[in-house]
């Protein structure tokens, strides 16, 4: 392509009388600033921008999601674990479809991603037989006359199901959320509070990426030296200029395409120090707040540069004991205030049979082992374990 400017200003040429003009007018920036665009904070957005898009907020949704459903449950019935109780063997198998664990990771997974999660019971001669995740950007609350939920209502390609939360002993639905400080009814997720975060990680990787399409070079100008007396672009062949460069040369498929320059422009490149633009060390620091906001630690993800833990054992066992257990205990807890009343039992969380805490387990073992002024019972106890006097020993 070819680039001429000579001749609009033959006219121009006879003027020699010397006049004011600005040193800045005949730089044509290429590229400028603008004012950033966040992901709106719905569902759908969050889950495109954040999960789906975004490498460092999809695993931490794995990493929470995967080993929460993990944790074992177990159901305690007058004072004792229940090896064969209906409600263990709904939880193990809550549906034709999915295994306890893949119905706990798709809970746990809405949980991390919308703040909500919803579990519906389905029923058969009254008693509650099979269990089902719902998506929770298909479900809204309908409120009652005290200003709470008395309904869910399930919309779906233009269908609609409402469930009562009045009908049976036990409610259709169990809305787990979390904490939203300006929310009655809905919770706030953690990839809408690291969603700044995931934005800015998502716009240096897209940055990254186009200064590769463009053959790794930074940007420049075009910078127009006139005749005497016609040192700055008429309007009209501003606007045409700025049209044909971003026609001709920008985007992945201009890339290395020379340009041809004629009538009085010359290219200037523009180029960006480490220490100015060092997008590497933006991207980290971005993917560390978004494991700030699921709780993970940075060294489960292989961020370089973290040492706030001395070894991944210590960070793993972190993770396992504020942000893994708190949840589990919480749903654990949520379970039994829906499902324990009918079924007479509780739902509990079995911290034996977590491996990440065998360590910290074994320790506790050989500490109260060893103290010689606590009798049997009171070492069991303090171990979680039913007392001999009881009947046959058990956790609780």
């Amino acid at each position: 392509m070819r680039l001429s400017l000579a001749d609009p200003f033959r006219a121009l040429r006879p003027r020699a009388a010397e006049k004011k003009a600005s040193a800045a007018r005949p730089l044509i920036a290429l590229a400028g600033p603008r004012a950033p665009v966040w992901t709106p904070r719905d569902y759908a957005s969050l889950a495109r921008a954040g999960f789906e898009r975004n490498v460092v907020a999809y695993r931490c949704v794995r990493l929470v999601a995967e080993a929460a459903a993990s944790a074992p449950l177990k159901i305690v019935e007058d004072g004792a674990v229940a090896c064969d109780h209906p409600l263990k063997a709904l939880l193990e198998r809550p549906n034709p479809d999915q295994s306890g664990a893949e119905l706990f990771e798709a809970l746990y997974g809405f949980l991390q991603t919308a703040g909500n999660a919803y579990l519906e019971a389905a029923f058969l001669d009254g008693a509650a037989r099979e269990l089902y995740a719902l998506r929770p950007d298909r479900m809204k609350a309908r409120l009652g006359p005290r200003g709470w939920p008395d309904a869910y209502e399930y919309s779906v390609g233009g269908r609609k199901v409402l469930f009562r939360m009045d009908e049976g002993a036990i409610a259709p639905i169990l809305h787990l959320k979390l904490f939203h400080p300006t929310n009655d009814h809905y919770g706030l997720s953690p990839l809408e509070a690291a969603a700044a975060p995931v934005d800015l990680h998502n716009a240096a990787t897209a940055w990254n990426k186009a200064l590769l399409d463009n053959a790794a070079r930074p940007s420049g100008a075009l910078v127009y030296k006139g005749p005497e007396g016609a040192e700055s672009l008429a309007p009209e062949q501003f606007e045409r200029l700025k049209a044909e460069l971003a026609e001709t040369y920008a985007g992945p498929a201009g890339a290395g395409r020379p340009i041809v320059l004629d009538g009085g422009l010359d290219w200037r490149q523009m180029s960006l120090s480490p220490a100015d633009m060092d997008f590497m060390e933006a991207k980290n620091a971005a993917a560390r707040e978004i494991a700030l906001a699921f709780g993970v630690p940075p060294m489960l993800l292989g961020i370089p540069g973290d040492n706030t833990y001395s070894n991944y054992r210590e960070a793993n066992l972190a993770f396992w004991k504020q942000t893994v257990l708190p949840l589990v205990k919480k749903t654990a807890a949520a379970l039994t205030g829906w499902l324990g009343r009918a079924f007479g039992a509780r739902v509990e969380c079995d911290l034996a049979g977590i491996e990440a805490l065998a360590a910290e387990r074994d320790a506790l073992w050989a500490r109260v082992s060893a103290a010689d002024f606590l009798d049997e019972d009171e070492k069991r106890a303090m171990l979680g374990l039913a007392p001999r006097a009881g009947g046959e020993a058990g956790d609780v």
